[in-house]
């Protein structure tokens, strides 16, 4: 648990985190830079750079809302929260593509 936090505090803070980070690699994976995102957020670079850092200055609607302008549906923003510490798929693809591969 987070230090000096109750759990209702360490949970929003782990929900904070688990959506920076979803929101990062969606970003990514979609080739925009932090620039082109706060634009159609309608926001500053300064402060996407703020959500994917997690900053508790950001409510987590803004990381819901960032998520879903990148295409995100409410499927895909409840697994990102739910799953954090797992694996992603793509991380799971590259172990499964690893094990399939033949040595010649």
């Amino acid at each position: 648990m987070f230090r000096g936090l109750g759990a209702a505090e360490a949970a929003v803070a782990e929900a904070r985190r688990a959506l920076a980070a979803a929101l990062r690699r969606r970003r990514l994976a979609r080739e925009l830079t932090q620039v082109r995102l706060a634009a159609l957020l309608g926001s500053s670079q300064s402060r996407v750079a703020k959500m994917e850092a997690a900053d508790e200055t950001v409510s987590l609607g803004l990381l819901v809302r960032a998520l879903v302008v990148l295409g995100a549906t409410r499927g895909e923003v409840g697994r990102a929260v739910a799953l954090r510490g797992a694996p992603t798929p793509a991380t799971r693809r590259g172990r499964r593509s690893h094990r399939t591969e033949r040595r010649g």
